[in-house]
């Protein structure tokens, strides 16, 4: 009578790439075959199903970038003030032209009034409970302020870090000349990055350097002090240098003297200052051909 032996089914040992050990029966050897691959661009039963489930994928571009069917949430963030129509509280506080309080109104009210004075309703305090408008016109409003935070910018005083590089054993007269490069950035309200470079042997005397700095330091009390003390920076020692508020003081109000071209205001028309820009370069102009003429009679 024939005996039936069952073999027992293969085992995947191994994934993608490599060869499948399946047991041989009665040993405990494996055989090597090459696995059942999935045809490109067909999915197994496993992700067939799981695709059924979860519905249809989106047509999304790349981690990062929107396409046309993906626009941004929420749009634009604007940082300018709601003006009339864009305004959405159904009262406010109404503030008039001139700072008077008229009180709490109903928007409608609020625009009404605007409109019978041709101003704008402009939310000047949105956090407000209930919020704050004023009635101002806003064109101006936006080009005064434009004016204001150009003047800012421009008297603004840039911190500037000026670099001042020396030798532990530097001569004399080399001394002097960096000495007054440091003098002349304190004057002008810089401050000065002093670095001492050590080199070879040098490097084991640290205190020449100290001593350096030390004697720079006191030489430009007057003008600035330390900001920050001595340090070891690898084969440098490092001293920085800022000026008193006074000397800065001083530096900005000259800067300012010496200004560029005067800017017009908001109440002066734009040819005024062209105007007396080509009258100057015309008086220039004079001036040179006239000196010119004395030259050439004598």
């Amino acid at each position: 009578m024939a005996v039936k032996v069952e073999r027992p089914a293969p085992t995947r040992v191994a994934a993608f790439g490599g060869r499948v050990r399946s047991p041989v029966p009665g040993t405990s050897r494996f055989r090597m075959h090459d696995p059942v691959i999935v045809p490109t661009g067909r999915a197994g039963p496993g992700m067939c199903r799981g695709l059924l489930l979860s519905g249809p994928v989106p047509n999304r571009g790349p981690p990062g970038r929107l396409t046309d069917e993906e626009p941004t949430r929420g749009g634009p963030i604007s940082v300018e003030p709601r003006v009339n129509e864009q305004i959405r509280a159904r009262e406010v506080r109404l503030v008039g032209p001139e700072g008077e309080q008229v009180g709490i109104v109903p928007l409608e009210r609020a625009l009404q009034l605007a409109a019978d004075v041709d101003l704008d309703l402009v939310e000047v305090a949105p956090m407000a409970r209930p919020p704050v408008c004023k009635l101002m016109d806003f064109g101006k409003f936006k080009y005064e302020s434009a004016l204001k935070a150009r003047e800012a910018r421009r008297n603004q005083q840039q911190t500037v870090i000026k670099e001042m590089k020396l030798r532990p054993k530097i001569d004399p007269h080399d001394y002097e000349t960096k000495k007054g490069h440091v003098v002349r950035f304190l004057k002008a309200g810089d401050k000065v990055k002093v670095t001492i470079m050590f080199r070879g042997r040098e490097q084991s005397r640290p205190e020449l350097g100290y001593r350096l700095l030390r004697r720079l330091e006191s030489e430009i009390t007057e003008l600035g002090y330390v900001e920050s003390a001595p340090k070891q920076d690898g084969r440098n020692m490092i001293m920085v240098l800022a000026p008193h508020r006074a000397v800065k003081a001083s530096a900005v109000a000259a800067t300012a003297s010496r200004g560029g071209p005067r800017e017009r205001t908001a109440e002066e028309p734009a040819d005024a200052v062209a105007a007396e820009s080509t009258a100057t370069s015309e008086s220039a102009a004079a001036g040179e051909t006239g000196m010119t003429a004395d030259t050439n009679g004598q």
